[in-house]
């Protein structure tokens, strides 16, 4: 990243270092998050009259992987005069990347699933880059961008064991047995359930689905009398990672949709049971924004912040905060596309519909911190699985690390960027809101500390190995399905609303957010839009 907010200058000690610990540097990465407040805390004549006009055939008001894939496919339907307005100094929202050390990591999502056949828009996206083609009516991936082996493993009991479900050895054995016929008792269940696929747009939606769309996954399963802790632990942990609250705010629907709309749930010993295949690199899913992104580069403006958008019958003006150059500038154009949150959008357009301001009323958003560590040579490692890609310490209020160099084929241990992460939804509004505060208020010093306290029972040699610790924080990461979220008629209503000059292309569309959805609402978007325009040309 091009800014850096740093809490302090230079190079700081955390917390007093041990003689033999070299001070510990590092900080905010990111535009401050003040940049996006200004939208929120503007008052009425605060900004300066627009001094640049600007003219364009589409205006698209975010630069993430909806706002991406929404430009990239209305420039291939012949729509060429198309620009981008991104608050930060990048394009790839929620999946930007970063460099320590000269090192590439992740600033946000870090892989993708293997795509299932309702998700054509990643599919078409893949073959592109050359990652997937199609022999003999198989689909083959290339070797060199799936995980490396080994992918999971889980610390508990001073020992790491391969996978993230807990095996039935490590439980006491009091526990083993009913453990393990709640295990293949949710497998069932899981396959039983009809209906999900991904996008979500393309499952289907029965009474069934509704009735699980009201309820949260908590009671779902306290219903069914899953209560073994492993299983619960285990599932409020995959809560956290795809929706960034625990299982106390999801509803029913989002906890099946998790395992039923890509690869089951298995119980540990099944012949089903091995690890999802995902694609990953060292900089996680900014290896794929950036190569989105790099045909629209003179397309994309960053470091703008949308103030206000006015539709009329004939054209759209945007008003943009330029904070380089600290002016404000208009866009006028035939179309824009909302492609930011719903909340975000419904306080830039002047004049919202109403089903914008229902269902960002019904929306809740998880704030999320990431943090990098550069450290200078490999951690010495506890007994049991060896060193893998993803590693989850059992109990954890966060989600663990991946190694950026685990995809790395040079032949010897060395220097790495272990990527942390924490998803600070809570288990309710009070929570959540409690620790977005204490996100956006504490030092990074605070949750540096945070970070190494928590790895610290499965790495006791971390702060010493540790030369730098630069922190993301996201205020409001991503969209919980809540329930009743997933089934609101307001969401779908704006997903249907192309026939104007305003669209919305964001991921919140389908209640969660992941790589998926938000391609599949940027194609969609643009896809209304190229329907106008031929309507108009005809």
């Amino acid at each position: 990243m091009r800014r850096r907010s740093l809490l302090a200058a230079g190079v700081l000690p955390l917390f007093g270092c041990a003689p033999d610990e070299a001070p510990l540097a590092g900080g905010w990465v990111g535009a401050a998050h003040q940049r996006g407040h200004r939208l929120r805390d503007r008052k009425s004549g605060e900004w300066p009259a627009p001094s640049v006009q600007r003219r364009a055939e589409v205006v698209v008001i975010g630069a993430g992987i909806a706002g991406l894939s929404c430009a990239r496919a209305l420039i291939r339907d012949g729509l060429d005069d198309v620009h981008l307005l991104e608050l930060e100094e990048a394009p790839g929202g929620n999946s930007r990347g970063h460099q320590m050390g000269g090192m590439a990591c992740p600033l946000g999502a870090h892989y993708l699933p293997l795509p299932g056949d309702d998700a054509t828009e990643v599919i078409a996206l893949l073959e592109e880059l050359g990652l997937r083609r199609t022999e003999h009516g198989r689909a083959v991936y290339d070797e060199r961008h799936l995980c490396h082996s080994p992918q999971e493993r889980l610390f508990i009991d001073g020992h790491w064991h391969e996978g993230l479900l807990l095996p039935i050895d490590a439980l006491p054995p009091s526990r083993r047995a009913g453990t393990a016929a709640q295990y293949r008792r949710l497998a069932q269940e899981v396959a039983r359930a009809g209906g999900f696929s991904m996008p979500t747009a393309r499952s289907a939606w029965t009474d069934k689905h509704a009735a699980l769309d009201a309820q949260t996954f908590t009671q779902w399963l306290d219903d069914r009398g899953f209560d073994a802790p492993a299983l619960r632990w285990y599932l409020d942990y995959c809560c956290r990672d795809d929706y960034g609250a625990g299982a106390a705010q999801v509803s029913a629907w989002a906890g099946l949709h998790y395992f039923a709309s890509r690869h089951g749930f298995h119980a540990p010993g099944d012949e089903a049971d091995a690890q999802e295949a995902v694609l990953t690199w060292p900089e996680g899913n900014a290896w794929l924004a950036t190569r989105m992104a790099a045909p629209l580069a003179e397309r994309i403006h960053c470091g703008r912040v949308a103030l206000r958008v006015d539709e009329s019958r004939h054209e759209v003006q945007v008003d943009a905060w330029d904070a380089a150059a600290q002016r404000t500038e208009r866009w006028t154009a035939r179309h824009v596309v909302l492609a930011v949150p719903l909340f975000i959008a419904a306080r830039l357009i002047a004049t919202p519909p109403p089903a914008l301001g229902a269902a960002a009323a019904q929306m809740q958003h998880a704030p999320w911190l990431v943090a990098n560590l550069h450290l200078e040579e490999p951690l010495a490692d506890r007994p049991g699985a060896a060193p893998a890609w993803d590693n989850v310490r059992y109990g954890s209020p966060a989600l663990g690390y991946v190694d950026a160099m685990h995809q790395s084929l040079r032949p010897h241990p060395g220097p790495t960027v272990l990527t942390a992460y924490w998803a600070l939804g809570g288990d309710d509004t009070q929570h959540l809101k409690a620790q977005r505060r204490t996100l956006l208020d504490e030092p990074w010093q605070a949750w540096a500390a945070r970070v190494l306290a928590d790895l610290r029972p499965a790495h006791p040699d971390l702060r010493a190995k540790t030369r730098q610790i630069d922190l993301m924080r996201y205020g409001h990461a991503m969209s919980i399905p809540r329930p009743g979220v997933r089934g609101s008629p307001a969401l779908r209503a704006l997903a249907e609303s192309d026939t104007g000059r305003l669209h919305f292309a964001h991921a919140d569309l389908s209640a969660y957010s992941v790589f998926e959805e938000a391609m599949f609402h940027g194609e969609r978007a643009a896809a209304g839009i190229a329907r106008l325009s031929r309507l108009v040309s005809a």
